[in-house]
């Protein structure tokens, strides 16, 4: 058998490991020898390996062998290449988190709500008020203040803005308050649909203001004002004969006799086919008694102011005003 057969292996070794030939070649056509990796160990029964022979190329001057060098990690997202494929209808991996919802845009409030259009209204209406506020306060200021030049030169106007509605009143802040109960009172001359006249009992009607408030949280300013203020009114205006005192008596007069008309007419003093020929008004004042535990003695004996009688206009008589 050849020493040489590659079936032989005399020159293979019992682990099949390939051994360089002892026998020198050609540098041509001479294989190289093989390399084992570092660590590795040899076979026991490997046979030594030969010399160096000249013309040969020595372990040590092979290149080491090249290590592949690692390829970029996967992602979490990625799958491997042997991996199969996910299954239809079922998702590769865990859903992308959505995008941040933008911020809710600011909603517009009150005037700013409001079309071009409507602003400008509404800006209108403001100044309006405002400029209706600043005159009001300016008038009801000369009409409190000391007398001064303004005030004199433009009194006129500012009665006239005043009286009757805005008069102020400060016996509030007085040092002897009201210590007296004053009731007005009336009564009506009736003109029947017979032509006949009837004249009608007295009608209290602060008493009316009285029970109406009583009791009530929230009671109009005619309840409580309208009435006496006029009534005040008509004293400031008038002498103790009851004869108007310049412009404001005859105006107190007509003011008064307007509030006790529409008064009569929410009760229906009239009946249903009267209507008031004259009406005639008187106060009734009396002290307010002492408390228990003081000596003071006064007398609560009431004292009447009683007014001539006032034609009424047929318009008034109806319910108009005049």
């Amino acid at each position: 058998m050849n020493a040489y057969d590659k079936g032989s292996d005399a020159r293979h070794g019992p682990a099949g490991q390939d051994v360089p030939d002892p026998r020198p070649a050609s540098p041509a056509n001479a294989p190289a020898p093989p390399v084992r990796e570092p660590g590795s160990a040899s076979p026991a029964n490997a046979p030594a390996l030969p010399a160096h022979e000249p013309g040969l190329a020595s372990p040590a001057d092979l290149p080491a062998p090249r290590t592949p060098s690692p390829g970029p990690l996967p992602s979490a997202g990625a799958r491997a290449p042997d991996t199969p494929p996910p299954a239809p209808g079922r998702p590769a991996g865990p859903p992308p988190e959505p995008p941040p919802a933008a911020p809710p845009a600011e909603s517009r409030t009150g005037v700013a709500a409001l079309s071009l259009r409507y602003q400008i209204g509404a800006a209108v209406a403001l100044a309006v008020v405002a400029v209706g506020v600043c005159v009001h306060l300016g008038m009801t200021f000369l009409h409190v203040a000391p007398p001064n030049t303004v005030s004199k030169e433009h009194s006129g106007t500012v009665e006239d803005w005043i009286y009757p509605e805005f008069e102020q009143n400060w016996k509030l802040f007085a040092p002897n308050p009201l210590q007296q109960n004053i009731a007005v009172q009336v009564r009506a001359e009736v003109l029947t649909a017979g032509g006949d006249v009837r004249t009608t009992g007295w009608y209290d009607l602060s008493a009316q203001d009285g029970r109406a408030i009583d009791g009530n949280l929230l009671p109009s300013h005619t309840q409580q004002n309208a009435l006496r203020r006029a009534w005040d009114l008509f004293l400031a205006t008038h002498d103790e004969n009851n004869r108007p005192v310049g412009l404001r008596g005859a105006l107190s007069e007509t003011y008064l006799r307007r509030i006790t008309v529409l008064r009569l007419d929410r009760a229906d003093a009239a009946g249903p086919d009267g209507s008031v020929a004259r009406v005639q008004i008187r106060s009734r004042t009396a002290n307010v008694p002492p408390p228990d535990w003081s000596t003071e003695k006064i007398s609560t004996t009431p004292v009447y102011r009683t007014l001539p009688w006032w034609s009424v206009p047929d318009d008034e008589a109806r319910g108009g005003i005049g």
